[in-house]
């Protein structure tokens, strides 16, 4: 019997083992025949040579991808566990140093964390305009603010314009306190929020004051020509067809534009529909347009988020499936 032990000194050892050892506990079901213990910042390794070289492979990949990204789902550590060939491996554990898209406050670096996160980094590389579809949590709007202020950084635009459709305020908008500004603002928090995440507090004040970043409604978008700037319309599923048809027309020279949408959290009235399924479908063969479809298995919130959605999903096809036969008869 051989022995060997590994060191988690580049990691951090709760965020690898996970809450309460799970993952632990997962790498023990994969190497039944070893005896697997973790000690402090190490993990202790006993059995056959063969067996342990192979399960060191694998731990190398789970530090490889927590030292690129600062965390690890256990569906990933399962993930990476379990893939066989080099190429699959690597869609988990990039291995190009340039991957971080944005350097934030206090050093904190920002990077597609997911296999379609990366996807939708390479198309928007690619094309001028993405459509990023997919359900909550998936990390839409933040890769998209990423990619949007990595642009801005490396000077390929001059601005940066981030707009949602304000569809929540609805007719009560009035009875709101404040200004238009302050009306509006809680609608578009979560754009603030990914912003207060990559760029430092006063430097993001200086850009808000200078409109070299604005965050408006989409109303506000009408009868605009966006040139040089980086575009993202968040929450696209709650626009109507005439209003997504009028922000992919604003669209300028040197520009690009990243369209998000989840088609399961529409918010429009039952007497609208949403423009996103339109568009995704009418303008799906066109060269410079791409489209990016994420799932439950780009989540990188609170694991049971995974759960949710799955759930969810079960339901709405069970729904489907109801009506389809009561409406057949």
């Amino acid at each position: 019997m051989t022995e060997t032990i590994i060191s988690l000194n580049t990691v951090n050892p709760i965020e690898f083992f996970g809450v309460n050892n799970g993952k632990l506990d997962v790498l023990k079901k994969k190497f039944p025949l070893l005896k697997i213990l973790s000690r402090g910042t190490q993990i202790k390794i006993s059995g056959a040579p063969e067996q342990i070289e192979v399960a060191k492979e694998k731990i190398d990949l789970l530090i490889q991808y927590l030292e690129r990204n600062g965390s690890l789902s256990e569906n990933y550590f399962s993930k990476i566990l379990g893939g066989d060939d080099a190429e699959s491996i690597d869609n988990f554990v990039d291995k190009n140093p340039n991957d971080v898209l944005v350097f934030g406050p206090n050093g904190k670096t920002v990077r597609a964390r997911t296999v379609n996160q990366k996807r939708m980094v390479e198309a928007a590389d690619k094309n001028d305009i993405v459509f990023a579809i997919g359900p909550a949590g998936t990390g839409k709007t933040y890769t998209a603010v990423a990619l949007a202020v990595r642009a801005l950084k490396n000077k390929i635009v001059k601005k940066i314009i981030l707009t949602r459709p304000a569809v929540e305020a609805g007719e009560s908008l009035g009875f709101l306190p404040g200004d238009l500004k302050e009306k509006i603002d809680p609608y578009l928090r979560p754009l603030y929020d990914a912003l207060d995440d990559m760029i430092p507090a006063d430097k993001l004040g200086y850009y808000m004051s200078t409109r070299t970043i604005e965050i408006a409604p989409l109303a506000y978008m009408r009868g605009r020509t966006l040139d040089n700037a980086f575009i993202i319309l968040d929450e696209s599923q709650n626009t109507n067809d005439l209003q997504l048809k009028m922000f992919l027309t604003r669209i300028g020279a040197n520009a690009k534009a990243i369209i998000t949408g989840d088609p399961t959290q529409i918010d429009l009235p039952r007497n609208q529909r949403s423009g996103l399924e339109k568009a995704s479908r009418i303008l799906k063969n066109i060269p410079g347009i791409a489209h990016i479809q994420l799932d439950e298995e780009d989540v990188v919130r609170h694991k049971l988020v995974k759960a949710i959605i799955k759930a969810y999903e079960k339901d709405h096809k069970e729904e489907e499936e109801y009506y389809n036969i009561r409406n057949s008869k």
